[in-house]
This record gives C-alpha cells, structure tokens and sequence, in this order.
C-alpha cells in the first residue's frame, strides 16, 4: 500500500482544463497502490456523485473537495478587475483554495461555497471571500492550493507580509486542518514558493503537505491537454506545442516520483496520509426528501396517506361510478403499494400541478414513460389511459420488490410549459425548486474539427475524415470504431503523415470529454427546503439561469424529487388546430373524448399520410404503416415499439402474420394469451414478465426483477434466475427442456423489448393528431406551421402534403390579415409573421387598421394611407408585395413593387394631414378624396419562375408552387432522398437528389481551383452541398440559382441534418432520357380500375414507344408482385403520361431507373 496519496486532483468536469476522466483518475490510483484518491475540481462538485461511485466500486476511498476560487481584497459582490501588483496590468479578481470535505458536515458546506460562487460571487469563475468560507468552514480541510493560490501568488509577488497575514488567516478559520502545499512542477515560480513556504509553516506551526496539480494522467498526455485549453481559442493562431502552463509535469504522478521530488520533506509526503485518515464521509444515504406538500384542513385527512386514500376514492367514482371487481381490486393493490413504499407525497405533488396546469387550460400530455400503468395514476388525473384497457402493468411502473422512486415525466404544450414550473416554484418555494445541469462531449467529430483547428490542419482534410464517420440511430460513432468499420478511413488509419497521427492521437485523448455544461432541457428537482441543502447548483448561462451541478441520475439517487416537464410541440399543435376548427365550424372537441375506433382515422395510417402526425412520420414508417394498414391503437402501439434498433427485423414477420400470410406459432399454448395481440411475437416489456409470471410462477414483482436483470446481462444473476424460472414452470405442468427454451427466447426478447406504456401513450397521441388530420386537415397543417415558423424545411414539407390533399394554400392576404396561418374555407391562408421583415408590430398595425376602416384596401395606394407609415416601412410594404399579400386587390405584383415608394409617400402625406387636422383648431375632418394620387407606374408583371424566386427571397420557401413540380416523375421516380427527411440517412450513402438551387457561392481551394458550396430545395426541405474542384469543372454550366438538378454523390452525416458531396449534377430536363428503364403502374390488387385492359390497349394504339410497362400490385402483408406487360411499349412522352395519369392515377405512374 502506497505511503502517498494525491488530494490536489482535475478531472474533465474542470471544464476544457481538466484532461482525465473520472474513470481514469481512479485507475491511476489503483495502478499506484494508492488507497485513497481526492478530486479537486474548479470551483464546482460536478463529477463527485460519478467520482464517489467509481472510488467506491474500485475500493478506493474517495476524497470529496474542490478547488476554489476565492476574492480577497474586495467582497464577492464586486464584480471588478484588480490590478496586479507585480505588473501593474488588469487581472481576474480571484486566486486558488483547495477545500476537502472530513465528514457529512463538511461535504454540505461544499455544497454552500460552491452554491454561494455561483449565485453570489460569479464574475468569470464562481467566487467566494472569507465570509462565507468563514460562515461554512465547518467539516473543512483546507490546503493553499497551487501557484495560482493566495499565498503561493503573494509569495511570487514578493509581498512576504500578505503571504503571512493569510496564511494566519486560513489557520484561525481551520485550525490544525490548514495544511501548506509544497509543489515542484519544474517552473521558476515554484522555487519561491519552496523557499518560503517552509518558514511559514515553521512560523505558524502550520503542517505542510506534498501535492501534484494534476490535470492529467501520463506525462505524454501534456501536449493534448495543451491542445484542450487551446481549443476555446477561435483564432487558431497559437502554437500547440508551446504549452500554455510552461511545464509538462502536471500529470499523476508516482509515490516514488512524488517522495524523490520531496526528498527533504518526508513530512509532507506523510501528511497526505494524514489529511486521508481525517476524512470520515458517507454518501450512500437511501432516503427520499420529497417536498411538503400541504394536506388541505377541509379533508379532514391526517397524514398524506389518508389524504391520498381520500382523493383516490373520490376520483375513482368520478371516473367509474359502478366499478367491477377488477378495478376495485387493482385499485386496492396499487393504493397499497404506495403506501408502503412511502410515495404518498409523490402522487399528491404531480397530480397537484397537472390538475393545476389543466384547470389554465393548458394542454398535458395522457401520459408518458411506465406511469401510463397505473390505475392510481389515471384516476387521479396524472395520466389520460385507463392501463386495464390495454393491459398495462403497474409493477413495471412501481415495484414493491425494489424500492426506487417512482419517474413521470409529463408533457405539457411547449409555450406554456414555464407556467407550470413557475406553479411548483410559487406552491414549494423558488429556492426549493431548480432545473438541471446538462454535460455536451466531445464526439469524435466535434473533438478531431476542434483539435484539427488547434493544429491548423486544413477544413478540407478533415472534413474528408468526418464525413465517413457514421451515425447510426442518432448516435455518432467513436473515432476507433469508424476506422474499424469503414473502408474509406483507410488512409487515416495506415497514414504516416505526422500531422494526421497527431490528430488521431490527441483526439482519442480529448474524446468524450466534457466540452461545456447547459441547462436540461426539461429536468426539475424539487425539495422540502433550499436545494443546495442536498446538492450544489450553477449558472448555466450568461442569463444566470439557476441548475444543480448534479445531473438527472445523481440528482435522483441523491433521493430527490426528480421531474421531467416536457415541452411537447405536438401538444400546441392540437390545441392551435382546435382552436381553428371551433373558429371554423363552431364545434368544440375534447382531444381526450375523441372516438379511438374512427376508419377515417386509421386509413390516415393506411396511407402513409403520416406527416405532422406524431412519432409516425418518417418515410420509413409510412411504407410500413401501408403495408400494415393498422385498425387499433394497440396496432400503432406495437409498430412505434418495433420501429427501433434490433426489433426492426421483426415488422415484415408482424405484418405477414396479422393478414394470415405467415402462421402464428406459440412454443407452448399458454403464450398464447400474452402474445396473441401482438401475433405471436414478444414486443413488450411486460410480455416477458407476463411470462414469467404466469408461466415461471413468479409475482410480478419478481417478474420485473427478471426484466431488469436481463437486461443487465449479469451472468450469474442470470443463473440464478434461471433456476426460478425453470423451477416455477414445472410447477405449471410446463416441460423442462421447453422451460429452458421459453427461457432463452424471453432473454432474447428483454433486449429488444419495448416499455408498452410508453408505446400505448405515444400511440394514443398519434391517433389523436391523425384524428384531427383525418377529419380537419387544413386546420391541422395550418396549427402545425404555426408552430414551425420558424422552420422552412417542414413548412415546406407540410406545402407538399397540402398539395397531396388537395388542399390550396394561399398567400398572405392585407385584406385577411392574420399573424400565424389561417384557414378561410378549407383553404389554408399564409400568415403575415412568415414573411421576413414584417414583424409583430406591423401585423398589429395592418390589423388594426384594417378594422378600423371597416372594409378591404383598395390597392397598394390605399393601404399606405390607412396604415401608420412609420410602423409600415419600405422593407415591410416590398414583403408584403413579393409574398403575394397584395394579390387579392392587384395580380400584378412587378407594378405594386414598382409603386411601393410612391405609395409610401402618398399614405405619408395623408397620415401627416390626418394628424395635423386633429390638431387643428377648428378640428377640421380630413378629406382624403382631395388628394391626389401619384401617377401609377405600370409594368407587365413577373414569370411564374420570378415570383416563385420572389417568394422564396422574403419567406424562405415557395408558396404559389415549386420550380420543381413540372418534373414530378422524375422526382418521385428517380430520386433516392428527400431532402427534408433525412433524420435516418447515415453518412457516406450514394444517393440521388433532386432538387432547385437556392443558394450558391463559388470559392477557391488552397489549389487555387474553383470550388462551390449549394443549397438544393425540393418539396420537403433543402440540403446543402459541396462541390469541389474537378467535380465543378465539369459540371459548372448545371450550377446557378434557380436551376433544377438532379445531385448524385454522397451524404456525410452530422447528427439531423446531413450534407451531400458532389459527384455528378444532371439537369432536370435530361433526367428522364438517362434514367428511365421502365414506366411502372402501382395499384392496389383489390382496385384494379374495370377498364384496365382497354386503357392499356388504348394507349398502345396511340403512344407505341421503347419502354417496357410494368404492373405492380400490392397487397397488405405481403412483398407486392411485378408483371411485365410484353406486348406494351410506351413512349415517356407527357401526352402518354397524361393519359395514364387519366386512368390510373397520377401518384400511381413512376419511371424505374436503369
């Protein structure tokens, strides 16, 4: 065992300083023979709940402290450089203190100073002063820390007295737990502080103690943390290998390293012996700290059982006024279970809030998560699904076989979800409610553009390395396994090239990393008391915004109250769509009372007609929801549980068996029961432990453990399970060797297997919007642009499926004036804030005068002078004219734009004579007819093609139709993406994409070769792409805004969005004749039009051509069959098309590509 112990310890959580991860820390004490371990973090207790874990799991004990910043000469409350009294210059006002928790006392008094710095003293660092260090100093061991800390920093600064007067100081606020560190990293600085630090110790009779400032692990690792500090640096002008803290020596270092260094103070190195043995701290408290929900007096309830039981009982008549034994006996069981568990308090503070949140109006998801199993839960109001009706399990939600706290998250309508945490601050106390810290890391990605910067290596070469590194199911390989796996990367991993090497290896060090901290996007804890009694909290913004330094896990395992709001945008959707649908045609709707059985509904699923419906829109999921053709939400259920990694191979089996293509076998009869609503396959969760309770002969307490045990791969837990199970099946009559077997394949299963209330929630949402889709489908497109006003790639997208319903939208109109999109009768209306430059107080202005008057504008001229001129400007009156908004008054939107300063100087004429006859004396009534208007410049308006530019120019996509439309076929035929869906599209795919240049830069390369950067845009969304030198070269006369192109090349993947790599571009109009192999007629087998065969008989007679028809007929459950009609040719002429289009539908007729 190691004599020697480091107290003075960064890790990654020391943001963009620290280069070593918890993980690492604790392994480099373990491979030093070193039984205990400090981390001494910046200012904050970020990694302690990880550090305390992982010390612990390794058996090293662990030492809880943090490195502080403190402020001495003035309070912490100024926020004020100092001048530096060695240089004269402008310095951070703030030096270095290392604080170590002895005991439980201690540790809270971290939690105090570390708190304080944020919400008192933050100015750069979180900052304390001897106040508060004095008022919490209790439970402390304090060390004077590094050169940066305050007596090493006098004593550099040759102020002997200064160094003295606050070494006395620690010692009087410490006493005998005031230690001195002695450090020797090789610099000129650390001589001073060596000779002087001694005689003050000697002075005092103050312990000295020896320390490393580690920052990382290896000594060779100097240089990659070098490169860390330096990537804040945007200018990537410094030189990496010049490192900015002047030493390599700041890594872990040995005993033997440690005591040859300090040699001549065996003392100190003994000291750190010391210093561990006064550290007595325990976190592994299991309590719960829920917050004090008050008991109204009028219930006459006693505790919060009683009351829970009271407002249960209630609930339950009002939502089952005649309960069956059913009911009544889980609603017995549950209220129990909670009970006994302790979680009273819980039910009561969620219920409040949301039943709070409902009583504003405010819409609330039905549920989310394992909570949608609880009878208790549903009857209270928390959730929206009665869990019987679609056997939902409550021991997956809350196991009395294993206490842990219960987990709701709930949605709420996102633009109203800080009103009800502003309900539970208000109800609970603001200091006893916070949100919480979020880490982002450093991918592989992110770390190797970051560190290529700091290496001045070119964009270009890097950019050739990350668009090969993949994303699978939105998550982005590590740099090792995308050189494992990809071919293309080949060079990077046998490269010789220096500066290639030094980015693998820096980069492998700084992966994973924490990059920055932010606030989650929907965590809140709430507490009895003042949070920082249980954790510690930050500023996550430049705002101040309040989070725990703790994040969402450490937050809960600290037994805190943990809850997820959710701002959920599909919820505003609905509320905005019936909000639009009781304007429209004065009916009111209960989105909760809707009927869940409506064939109009379902056959929005049947058709793939999923878009702005929830969790089923990608172009994935429509092709399976066709193939499906769902009729229950239970169908919907399974598809989103089955629509992930791993049971996505068991859909095509799903769907072959519900339509009786493919036999539905159970291993034994007694599954059939449990799987018989999913067909025979195990697709939930609570299937496996339906199974192993009624075939294992476990409770379903215990069946839940088996679930979680699965799904934890603990071999031996596994064996032991096993055994259970097997056992408990015999005793059902069940065969060994198919006990066994069930065994093996529920394993399999737990896996893959998916939360089914989770899947029934999120199922139930989907429904709900495809209900008002189904029945009011231009008030649902128009709430869901609305809310995406600020997204032009789904507004576009949301055009496109308008379009396909047949739906007009039209542009903004002065004369129907609306901020967000409307509908006038069944038409979808363009609101005014979608256009640029027209911003919320012109909207109110147009509006309002338009009321005003009492009547339409006229024209242009007319409108200038009814409008406020100095609220309607130039920039305001052109957008308006572009986006079509004058077109109801005058088609001709060339000779509006012309006259838009004509007329803005004649309705400022008027408006200032309007003003001045208010004034006036006599108060004279304006007559406007006595003006006269400029004389009207006149001008043959713009193409189709201008006004689509135009459109797009002040709105950002095209209203009145798409430059693309006119080669629909070659678009749905040939092109292998949508640019606006390609949430799922990995990197380094081949593909074809159509679209319309929006946007194009040429530039240089380092070559001296001409290069382009392009936006494409077809009807869903846009992309963007590179074309590099070669590729444009020979392309160039194909690239230029506003043209129609096919791409093809390949995608890099980075996260949502990807971009596209140029290899080829083809003009739209020449498409057709490279690609086109076949003309393809898809229909359904059951809706074969009678006249088929005369059409196609028709048609060989007049447009006998070189392409081969082909038939392809689907049918529900199975692969669809292709028959070549021989004896038809066709010509691809837009006559021959016409007609089929005529006869069979024009979303039915496709080119196949050669």
């Amino acid at each position: 065992m190691s004599d020697f112990v480091h107290i003075h310890n960064h890790t990654h959580y020391s943001l963009q300083d620290g280069a070593c991860t918890v993980e690492q820390l604790v392994k480099a004490a373990v491979d030093n023979d070193m039984h205990a371990v400090a981390i001494t973090d910046h200012g904050v207790l970020y990694g302690v709940p990880e550090f305390y874990k992982e010390a612990k799991n390794k058996g090293v004990k662990p030492i809880i402290g943090m490195e502080a910043y403190i402020t001495l000469e003035k309070p912490r409350f100024v926020k004020e450089q100092e001048e530096d009294p060695v240089t004269g210059k402008k310095r951070k006002p703030y030096r270095h203190l290392i604080l170590l928790a002895k005991n439980l006392k201690g540790y809270k008094n971290l939690i105090k100073l570390s708190s304080r710095g944020f919400t008192e003293g933050y100015y750069y660092k979180p900052r304390i002063d001897l106040e508060v260090l004095r008022e919490h100093s209790e439970g402390l061991i304090c060390t004077s820390a590094c050169l940066g800390g305050i007596i090493s920093w006098y004593l550099v600064a040759g102020d002997l007295e200064k160094a003295d007067k606050y070494a006395k100081e620690f010692q009087d606020i410490f006493g005998d737990d005031f230690y001195l560190e002695l450090q020797d990293h090789n610099l000129p600085q650390d001589e001073i502080v060596l000779t002087h630090t001694p005689r003050i110790a000697s002075k005092y009779n103050i312990k000295l103690v020896a320390t490393n400032d580690c920052h990382y692990i290896n000594k060779d690792d100097a240089i990659a943390h070098n490169v860390l500090l330096l990537l804040s640096d945007k200018t990537g002008d410094s030189d990496y290998r010049k490192l900015k803290y002047k030493t390599d020596q700041i890594y872990f270092k040995s005993e033997r390293e440690m005591k040859a260094i300090f040699s001549d103070y065996p003392d100190a190195i003994a000291n750190t012996l010391e210093i561990e043995s006064k550290i007595d701290l325990k976190l592994d408290s299991k309590d719960y700290y829920f917050p004090n929900f008050p008991v109204p007096e009028e219930s006459g309830a006693k505790s919060l059982d009683d009351y829970l039981v009271i407002l249960s009982k209630q609930r339950l008549q009002e939502k089952f006024p005649d309960p069956s034994p059913e009911i009544l006996e889980r609603f017995n069981y549950e209220l129990e279970t909670i009970k006994n568990m302790g979680f009273a308090g819980y039910f009561l503070i969620v219920q409040d809030f949301i039943n709070d949140a409902k009583s504003k109006k405010i819409y609330v998801g039905p549920g989310r998560g394992s909570a949608a199993g609880s009878l208790i839960a549903y009857i209270l109001g928390i959730t929206n699904i009665n869990p019987l009706q679609y056997s939902l399990l409550f021991e997956r939600f809350l196991n009395p076989a294993r206490k842990s706290m219960p987990d709701i998250d709930i949605d709420f309508e996102d633009d109203r979800r800080q009103e009800v945490i502003n309900y539970v601050k208000h109800k609970y106390g603001e200091n006893c409610v916070s949100q919480i810290i979020t880490f982002n890391k450093l991918s592989s990605k992110q770390v190797l553009r970051d560190v290529a910067r700091v290496l001045k290596i070119p964009i270009p070469v890097v950019d050739k390395i990350t668009k090969f590194i993949p994303s699978k199911f939105g998550k982005v390989f590590t740099i090792d396994q995308a050189l494992d796996t990809k071919m293309e990367l080949k060079w990077v991993r046998d490269s010789k090239d220096e500066k290639i090497l030094e980015l693998l290896k820096y980069s492998r060090v700084l992966e994973g990393f924490n990059r920055n901290m932010s606030k989650h996007a929907a965590g809140v804890v709430i507490t009895p008391c003042d949070v920082t009694n249980y954790v510690p909290l930050a500023t996550a913004s430049a705002q101040g915004e309040i989070v725990t330094q703790y994040n969402m896990k450490e937050v809960e395992a600290a037994g805190l109250l943990k809850m997820d709001f959710l701002g959920l945008r599909t919820l505003s959707i609905i509320k905005d769509a019936i909000g639009l649908i009781k304007k429209n045609h004065k009916i009111e709707i209960n989105i909760d009372e809707i009927p869940f059985d409506d064939d109009k509904t379902f056959k929005v699923f049947w058709n793939g007609q999923t878009t702005g419906i929830f969790q089923f829109e990608s172009p994935p999921m429509r092709e399976y929801l066709k193939q499906l053709k769902p009729t229950s939400v239970n169908d919907l259920a399974a598809m989103n549980a089955l629509y992930r990694p791993g049971p996505m191979d068991f859909i095509n089996d799903f769907i072959a068996r519900k339509f009786g293509k493919k036999k539905i076998e159970y291993l034994i009869p007694e599954l059939e029961p449990i799987l018989k609503e999913t067909y025979g396959i195990i697709v939930y969760q609570e299937q496996v432990i339906q199974i192993a309770n009624q075939i294992g002969g476990m409770s379903l307490a215990e069946a839940d453990l088996l679930r979680r045990a699965m799904g934890k791969k603990d071999e031996n837990e596994m064996k032991r399970q096993k055994i259970k199970f097997v056992s408990g099946a015999a005793g059902k009559g069940i065969k060994e060797n198919l006990a066994v077997e069930l065994f093996n394949l529920i394993e399999k299963f737990a896996n893959y297997g998916f939360n089914k209330s989770h899947s029934v929630a999120y199922a139930y949402v989907a429904y709900q919007t495809a209900y008002l889709k189904a029945h009011y489908p231009a008030e649902f497109l128009a709430a869901n642009m609305s809310n995406e006003l600020n997204n032009i790639d789904k507004i576009a997208k949301f055009l496109e499926d308008a379009r396909k319903l047949k739906i007009n939208v039209y542009p903004p109109n002065v004369n129907k004036p609306t901020v967000e999109f409307d509908v006038d009768k069944g038409k979808i209306r363009f609101g005014l804030a979608a256009i640029k430059n027209v911003g919320a107080h012109a909207i109110e202005e147009i509006i309002k005068a338009k009321a005003k008057i009492g009547r339409n504008f006229h024209d242009i001229f007319d409108f200038c002078s009814q409008v406020d001129t100095r609220l309607i400007n130039k920039k305001v009156v052109e957008g308006l004219v572009l986006a079509g908004a004058f077109d109801s008054v005058d088609k001709n939107r060339k000779a509006n734009f012309l006259n838009v300063e004509r007329a803005l100087a004649y309705g400022s004429q008027i408006s200032a004579a309007r003003e001045a006859s208010k004034n006036s004396l006599f108060g004279d009534e304006l007559n406007e007819s006595e003006f006269v208007k400029p004389e009207i410049i006149t001008a043959e308006d713009w193409s189709e093609a201008e006004k689509l530019t135009k459109e797009r120019e002040v709105t950002g996509f095209y209203i009145s139709g798409h430059p693309l439309r006119k080669y629909d076929i070659e678009y749905r035929s040939f092109s292998t993406i949508a640019l606006g869906e390609t949430e799922e599209v990995n990197s380094d795919l081949s593909v074809r994409a159509s679209g319309t240049i929006t946007e194009f830069e040429s530039k240089y390369d380092k070559s001296n070769r001409e290069m382009a950067f392009l936006k494409i845009d077809d009807y869903s969304g846009s992309c963007d792409c590179i074309v590099f030198s070669k590729v444009f070269e020979k392309y160039r006369e194909f690239l230029g805004l506003e043209k129609s192109v096919m791409i093809i090349g390949k995608t890099e993947s980075s996260g949502d969005a990807i971009k596209l790599h140029v290899d080829e571009v083809i003009p739209m109009e020449k498409v057709r004749e490279r690609f086109t192999k076949f003309i393809k007629i898809l229909l359904e087998r059951d809706k074969i039009p009678q006249n088929a065969s005369e059409v196609l008989d028709s048609l060989a007679a007049k447009h006998s051509g070189n392409y081969p028809v082909i038939l392809e007929l689907s049918e529900p459950g199975t692969k669809s069959t292709q028959i070549v009609l021989n004896k038809l040719r066709l010509k691809n002429t837009e006559t021959a098309l016409k007609e089929l289009y005529k006869a069979f539908g024009e979303e039915n007729i496709y080119f196949v590509p050669r």
